[in-house]
């Protein structure tokens, strides 16, 4: 993973610590205690690459950083590829999952889209399945959230890694846009009434945010930006039902794994002591919207 200096609209607001040679002195200092890491300079000065063992072992540096008063910004993991007799290689995991019969179809289905090979499918205890996979260690990034809600909280799954294998190809993840907020300013029970007809937002009212940050998950596959910041207009005359109160539904809870999950490549999570937020690496609708169209 990229950690970053925080170059968002609210940088420096919340942390202690926000300059690069805090972040960059931290990590160094880790370093001497947490033999695992592996930490290395960019061409940037204000980004460390930062390799450990798998996206937990991450969370837990970000999440003890951010409690110490760190501000910074996290990219999406990615796995570190070899190159074994001229052959691009990648991870390889074992993963097993026990599963609720009814729930064995959806998962399998999933896993499937992931690159994922069955290598063995026997019962388990009362009305539950077990099965054996390998998986690229690539296909498990963000999946987890989405097992949990596709087995109702009820299935379990553990993996270690297995060996190196050739390179699988092109691994589906989120198929889901993002709801991203078009200014800067205050959420308002408005504007995020008509901005849940689209998805599932992250935030309630009264939540500060800017341009670019990320609101919620959008229904469609592309990306959206609303103002969730909009206000009722105010006008001399009452309509029947003008005046009822508007009904959220209450946010989704990201927390930082949850978040390092979600986002893809050209998505961010902005983590401080006080807040963390999911942002675009470009923030600027417009010239977002350029890029996207080459």
């Amino acid at each position: 993973m990229t950690f970053s200096v925080n170059n968002g609209p609210f940088a420096g607001k919340e942390g202690k610590f926000i300059t690069s040679r805090h972040i960059r002195d931290r990590l160094f200092k880790e370093l001497e205690r947490n033999v695992s890491l592996r930490v290395k300079e960019t061409d940037s000065a204000d980004s460390f690459e930062v390799s450990g063992r798998g996206e937990l072992h991450l969370t837990v540096l970000i999440e003890t950083m951010r409690r110490e008063g760190f501000e910074l910004i996290v990219s999406r993991p990615k796995v570190i590829f070899k190159e074994i007799k001229g052959t691009k290689c990648e991870p390889i995991e074992k993963l097993v999952v026990n599963v609720p019969d009814e729930y064995i179809g959806s998962v399998i289905e999933k896993l499937g889209k992931r690159k994922a090979e069955m290598l063995n499918m026997e019962p388990a205890e009362d009305g539950h399945t077990k099965v054996e996979f390998k998986i690229p260690a690539r296909g498990l990034i963000g999946y987890r959230t989405e097992f949990m809600t596709d087995t109702k909280g009820n299935g379990t799954m553990n993996h270690i890694f297995d060996c190196y294998e050739e390179y699988k190809g092109d691994v589906v993840s989120r198929i889901r846009g993002t709801i991203v907020a078009f200014e800067k300013g205050k959420s308002v029970t408005y504007g995020l009434y008509n901005a849940q007809d689209k998805g599932e937002l992250f935030i309630g009212a009264g939540v500060e945010v800017y341009e670019g940050m990320i609101c919620g998950i959008n229904s469609r596959s592309e990306d959206l930006s609303i103002n969730v910041c909009k206000e009722k207009h105010l006008t001399n005359t009452r309509s029947s039902g003008a005046d009822e109160a508007l009904r959220l539904v209450p946010p989704i809870q990201m927390s930082l794994e949850k978040s390092i999950e979600f986002i893809q490549d050209d998505e961010l999570v902005e983590v401080t002591p006080l807040n963390i937020r999911l942002r675009k690496k470009t923030l600027d609708t417009k010239t977002r919207e350029r890029e996207a169209r080459r």
